[in-house]
């Protein structure tokens, strides 16, 4: 996060906003929190690489999904490629004062590019090498950064604030649109959120501890800046914050902060590069992109051809935009990036699926997140033609590409059509997410499965419609169980009757428990039964709405035990007998008990 937004950007930012640049970088802090919230609850209850493009594909569908993976290698791309050119104007700096010549645009650009070649060649050849140094890298740029604001707080002139808001508040409103992409890394670590230990505590707590760190450090440092430098120098500045440490700290002022300068520049455009590069792979294995971009190389173990694309991108967005126009660009990407993680949270909420579960959920919904959208929608239109051209034709390629590749080839399922079949009470039979983030949450839980659970995955489950009476379910269960034991439908009838007539099987009200010995051995098996307007019992008060039978031979005794240990501690989970109604279809009650937080009996 800390690169050319703090060491290059505040100088461009000054020129519009004057001193209350300060505002817009804390406004922007302001404004990023509902996307951190969105994206730590999205990011617990769906730990996938991919981080935004998995999110919104899942939530929204793959046209989406194609353009928020597009998008989001695209705006990291020009982050990265910013990075970059931070990095050339800190060389032509160094260049100048050891030969006192004048550099043209030309001359930057060329130096930029050959810096891009050279960390896209570091990537290809070893992700080992490139991430080695990284957190040296960032505990050398904090240091110094405190040190900056420590010793720089000493140095601040009061009159460098006069005229703070002259420019008024609609300028403090579009330059925090501009330095939005100063926060864009923030919710990255969802990107690796598959490989986070402890994901439901780890990444909020991460996220939210780096945005007050960071927005600690970009305040802070920008305060001490625009008091210690005039406006006008501070306005054509190449190098705002080395130039402000000089003014309290002399030379070696300048080149401490170039050191810290570097080791941002180096960190951002190297991790730009390792991370974004990794979207189009993503998006290939989900068929969105061609095979090829997923390929890995046989002697370097990276995807070299989705990092040469990459590295091919950033060299093209640095020869052909200047330096205004690429931060623009990339944070109007990344705010329709933040608008769409917002609306996911929405839909996935809405779509009601049972194994949607996050650890962590956003506070305040939905209201944080409406303002979310509606707020960033005014950063975007603040941005200025050129960038809302840019993005205009990037959406409309996008949906070229996936009617012209996509469409036939992808035609997973995604949240919004939950929500379809809620408004239009229309049955779509779309269980494939449903099933995926089960899976997913087992994973997350590190639940291993039991012989209960293999019963579960496989035993028939009965959805009755409408009031029935006992004896006509315990017919219609006969008949399932008869085939699946190989004995006599009418054995079993006679049993679920005797065993009624013995003791009632309602075990609490609207719960029974059926169950049976059945001739044989080895034998045992479950059956599920769900009735929304009940079954009548003739010994109950309540219809019954929930049914757990158990049929089993008589050396299965003591697993039957067992089971019934099992749904108890089923039956007693916090909100199961809401869920169990609310279930869409028979696979939601099937998820419904592999995913309780029950004991395992892996012995069993």
């Amino acid at each position: 996060m800390i690169s050319s937004g703090l060491f290059i950007l505040p100088a461009i930012a000054f020129t519009k906003a004057g001193p209350a640049v300060i505002l817009s970088y804390l406004l922007a802090s302001v404004l990023i929190i509902p996307s951190v919230l969105s994206k730590a609850e999205l990011a617990t209850a769906m730990p996938r690489a991919g981080g935004t493009y998995f999110f919104v594909e899942r939530s929204l569908g793959p046209i989406w999904g194609l353009f928020s993976g597009l998008a989001s290698w695209f705006s990291l791309a020009l982050k990265s490629a910013f990075a970059v050119v931070g990095m050339a104007v800190l060389i032509e700096v160094v260049l100048q004062m050891l030969f006192p010549t004048q550099l043209s645009l030309w001359h930057l650009k060329v130096i930029a590019i050959a810096c891009c070649l050279g960390f896209t060649a570091l990537n290809v050849v070893s992700v080992k090498h490139t991430s080695r140094f990284q957190v040296l890298f960032v505990g050398i740029l904090l240091a110094i950064l405190t040190f900056f604001v420590i010793f720089g707080a000493r140095a601040v002139e009061p009159v460098r604030y006069k005229g703070f808001l002259e420019k008024g508040w609609p300028a403090v409103f579009a330059t925090a649109g501009l330095v939005f992409i100063s926060f864009g890394g923030l919710t990255k670590v969802a990107s690796i959120a598959e490989e986070v230990k402890q994901p439901g505590r780890s990444l909020p707590l991460g996220m939210l501890l780096a945005w007050l760190i960071v927005t600690l450090f970009y305040v802070g440092v920008i305060i001490i800046t625009v008091g210690v430098v005039a406006g006008p120098e501070l306005g054509s500045s190449l190098m705002p914050i080395s130039l402000a440490a000089s003014k309290f700290l002399g030379p070696a002022g300048f080149a401490l902060l170039s050191v810290a300068a570097i080791a941002a520049f180096v960190t951002t455009a190297n991790g730009g590069i390792l991370a974004a590069s990794r979207s189009p792979m993503a998006m290939s294995r989900d068929r969105l992109l061609p095979p090829l971009l997923a390929r890995i190389n046989d002697r370097f173990k990276t995807p070299h051809i989705s990092i040469l694309l990459t590295g091919g991108f950033m060299v093209t967005a640095i020869v052909f935009l200047d330096i205004e126009l690429l931060v623009k660009t990339a944070s109007t990407l990344k705010i329709i990036l933040f608008m769409l993680t917002n609306a996911s949270v929405i839909i996935m909420r809405e779509s009601r699926i049972q194994s949607y579960r996050p650890k962590f959920k956003s506070p305040l919904y939905p209201y944080i997140h409406i303002f979310a959208i509606i707020a960033y929608g005014a950063l975007i239109i603040d941005m200025g033609r050129v960038p809302l051209l840019i993005t205009s034709g990037f959406v409309g390629l996008s949906a070229a590409w996936f009617w012209l590749y996509v469409y036939r080839r992808v035609s997973r399922a995604s949240a919004v059509m939950h929500v379809v079949e809620r408004v239009t009470d229309r049955e779509l039979k779309t269980v494939t997410l449903e099933n995926e983030l089960r899976d997913i949450l087992l994973e997350r839980d590190e639940i291993v499965g039991d012989r209960f659970d293999r019963l579960i995955r496989e035993c028939e489950i009965l959805d009755i419609q409408g009031s029935q009476s006992a004896e006509n379910i315990f017919r219609k269960v006969s008949t399932i169980l008869a085939e699946r034991l190989e004995t006599e439908e009418y054995v079993l009838f006679e049993k679920f009757l005797h065993r009624e007539a013995e003791g009632g099987t309602v075990v609490q009200p609207g719960f029974a428990i059926p169950h049976i010995v059945v001739e044989g051995e080895n034998k045992f098996d479950i059956l599920l039964v769900r009735a929304r307007d009940g079954i009548n019992f003739p010994h109950a008060p309540d219809p019954v709405r929930i049914m757990f039978v158990l049929a089993g031979s008589a050396d299965q005794r003591n697993y039957h035990l067992r089971a019934l240990m099992a749904i108890a501690q089923v039956a007693q989970e916090k909100h199961f007998e809401q869920r169990w109604l609310a279930a869409r279809d028979t696979q939601g009650l099937r998820n419904l008990i592999l995913l309780s937080t029950r004991t395992r009996d892996t012995k069993a």
